[in-house]
């Protein structure tokens, strides 16, 4: 029995595209991600509309009837498209491609259907409806995509190898399916992945991040970050991640594995935040312990300013993966710089002078901060993990009635450089930064309030102590 999906295609976009190829004789079809979500019964704002013939005359009579004003026309590339209330609509002639092995961008023929489905990644990519009267909603399945749907499994239409090999990006998108989706990529498809994963040099880095943050953005990232390291694709764009993973034993001292420890923290963290910047700072938290890892006989393993030269490597990993280098930059170095802070004060006495330090460093992010520090606390010991993490509540209670009474957060002195100038009568010198800095240490250790009269006073008796005169 033939599956029809006609009571799932109520929008007017289906609708009048039926009308009009009905009307013209012409074979038209919804096909690809919207099948597959409509299916699995998960929301879609994106419609690809194949025809066979020219799919540019078929989205101006599709627009022109739904009164959509602007179409978006892409000539070279044969397709076209608009935006119809809550949907992105994409239409496009049927086709077939091949490829050149040094170019991920295929050759292009107009084709038939039958073609168009070869070409798409993944079986549960190549499903198909109909959208002709006769036959309206008959999905066309020519690859079994509705058993791999329903098994949950990722599967290539033809041979992985030429399916990967012609357009490596597919074996990233392999992976950021089978996470987003919780399915499996088959052994057959995953043998290829590996065995292609050179070819990803072929794939501009702007392309890789966008499907890695989709991977960082999905409900479990770690699943994604497994299949990217055993199939070695990871090794080709992240390698400081990759350094992550490993044990080493000396004299029976181990350390933890950090690449399965950094997915863990990030794990945790995901179960709270959407944002993908507070992701990344996880990811990057431990970066820098490789390059700091030494080994002491008395105390075993230790990674020394990891958080330090961690920071200092964010800007540079950034910069190559061609992500944002503005403040969302500025961001993740900042959490990576401070994440061992609020850790240290979980250990050792919480001075309100160390509280009024944090607060005044991380700022706005100290939320941030605290969470990324709650994700960070693993360890096979339960009895551990739930201590540290009352002494975390501590922590944040001191946080919330230190800055409740002192108010140090983002704060800047009372007093700035020009009373300073106009109070002893000088221009710009040392002695301007020297008060200014000393107040600011006066107020963090809490030897004055962060008052202006209390700064003034301090602000006097240091003119007089540098020898400035009023």
């Amino acid at each position: 029995m033939k599956l029809n999906y006609k009571d799932k295609l109520k929008h007017p976009v289906f609708k009048v595209t039926r009308d009009i190829v009905t009307e013209e004789g012409l074979e038209s079809y919804v096909i690809g991600g919207f099948v597959r979500d409509l299916i699995l019964e998960r929301p879609s704002k994106d419609i690809d509309i194949v025809v066979v013939g020219n799919g540019l005359k078929l989205a101006e009579k599709v627009a022109k009837k739904l009164r959509v004003k602007k179409v978006s026309r892409f000539k070279s590339f044969g397709t076209a498209h608009f935006n119809y209330k809550d949907l992105d609509v994409e239409f496009v002639g049927a086709r077939r491609e091949s490829y050149q092995r040094d170019s991920r961008k295929p050759i292009v023929e107009d084709g038939t259907l039958a073609d168009d489905q070869k070409r798409r990644d993944f079986t549960i990519n190549a499903l198909a409806l109909n959208l002709h009267e006769d036959g309206f909603g008959d999905i066309i399945d020519p690859f079994n995509g509705i058993e791999d749907l329903e098994k949950g499994i990722i599967r290539t239409p033809l041979d992985p190898e030429t399916t990967y090999s012609d357009d490596p990006l597919r074996m990233l998108r392999a992976i950021r399916f089978a996470t987003q989706l919780d399915f499996k990529i088959e052994n057959k498809s995953l043998a290829a992945i590996k065995e292609n994963a050179e070819r990803l040099s072929i794939i501009s880095k702007e392309r890789i991040i966008d499907e890695l943050n989709k991977i960082i953005l999905s409900d479990t990232p770690s699943r994604g970050f497994k299949l990217l390291y055993s199939t070695h694709l990871l090794h080709q764009f992240f390698p400081e991640m990759v350094n992550l993973a490993g044990v080493e034993t000396i004299n029976n001292h181990s350390h933890k594995d950090n690449f399965y420890h950094t997915l863990e923290v990030l794990d945790n963290i995901s179960e709270h935040t959407d944002d993908l910047w507070l992701r990344w700072a996880a990811i990057m938290h431990d970066i820098a312990k490789p390059p700091t890892k030494r080994y002491n006989k008395k105390t075993g393993w230790t990674f020394h300013g990891h958080e330090d030269l961690g920071a200092k490597m964010v800007p540079r990993i950034f910069r190559r993966l061609k992500l944002p280098m503005d403040a969302k930059m500025k961001y993740v170095q900042k959490l990576v710089r401070l994440h061992l802070r609020p850790i240290s004060l979980v250990k050792g006495d919480v001075t309100d002078s160390a509280i009024r330090r944090l607060l005044n460093e991380a700022g706005d992010d100290i939320e941030d901060l605290m969470l990324l520090c709650n994700a960070d606390i693993t360890s096979k010991n339960e009895f551990k993990v739930k201590r540290y993490r009352n002494n975390f509540k501590k922590v944040e209670e001191k946080l919330k009635s230190v800055e409740e009474k002192d108010n140090v957060r983002n704060f800047q002195p009372p007093i700035d450089g020009k009373l300073i100038m106009e109070t002893f009568k000088i221009p710009p010198c040392s002695e301007i930064g020297t008060i200014k800095n000393k107040i600011k240490e006066a107020i963090l250790e809490g030897e004055i309030q962060n008052d202006y009269q209390e700064a003034y006073d301090m602000m006097l008796k240091l003119g007089e102590e540098l020898g400035l005169k009023r």
